[in-house]
């Protein structure tokens, strides 16, 4: 299995660099490495970002997951109707209403705050039905074994529903992870300094389009390869574990 993917990703790689010996020049790479600080710059700032957003959009997501479980009616309806609105609509829609709209109106004028809420209230909306969706793939007849030997609530959720949750939803949540990072590439929109903003400034300065795109790419595949590592291995974990 690994000499297969290695295989691949040689070929892959090897595809990748013929279609950049044809298209791209080496007097566009020596002008594009010249601003290698803008690239770090960048990819620092995509790091923080999405590094705050997975942990805010999760919060939004168990919150959202539990509030469309609720026995009370209005939050159940209203839960309902922001995952419903968030989900049916472009990320890039959102952030010009809610940037140039609500929080302008609201007096929110940092574009960095604004970026981290609009990004994990969309990416929570997403993760509060892959949590859903988890919760609700446990039997009820687990639950009934649970309330039997006497479980409380709190500690069926603990120990029955949240283990078995997290089996059926990691390669979900792996993706949706990889989504947010790549997602927050749209922020560069409202000027917001990250890795596509900076990448987009080299290939303004430098008039090397294509080479200043390739180091953008390599960018977001350094964080979101990770992401996908650590899903598999919590898979081969929690597989071991049933």
């Amino acid at each position: 299995m690994k000499a297969g993917v290695a295989g691949a990703a040689l070929l892959i790689g090897f595809i990748v660099y013929a279609a950049l010996w044809r298209l791209t020049t080496q007097a566009g790479w020596e002008s594009v490495a010249g601003y290698w600080r803008l690239f770090w710059g960048g990819w620092l700032g995509t790091l923080w970002l999405a590094s705050k957003a997975l942990v805010t959009s999760t919060l939004i997501g168990l919150l959202l997951a539990f509030g469309r479980r609720a026995a009370w009616v209005p939050l159940r309806a209203l839960c309902t109707v922001h995952v419903e609105l968030v989900r049916g609509t472009p990320l890039l829609t959102q952030i010009l209403i809610l940037y140039y709209g609500v929080f302008h109106l609201a007096g929110l004028e940092s574009r960095t705050l604004a970026s981290l809420l609009i990004l994990s209230n969309f990416a929570g909306a997403y993760l509060s039905e892959i949590i859903r969706g988890g919760i609700e793939s446990v039997g009820a007849s687990q639950l009934e074994s649970a309330r039997a030997i006497g479980l409380t609530t709190a500690q069926t959720y603990r120990f029955v529903i949240y283990p078995q949750a997290l089996r059926h939803t990691l390669p979900a949540l792996a993706g949706q992870f990889a989504s947010l990072i790549k997602d927050s590439s749209l922020l560069s929109i409202i000027g917001v300094e990250e890795l596509t903003q900076n990448a987009q400034q080299v290939a303004s300065f430098s008039f090397s389009t294509l080479e200043s795109y390739v180091p953008l790419a390599l960018g977001y595949l350094v964080l979101t390869l990770p992401i996908s590592l650590w899903s598999r291995w919590l898979e081969k974990r929690a597989h071991f574990q049933t």
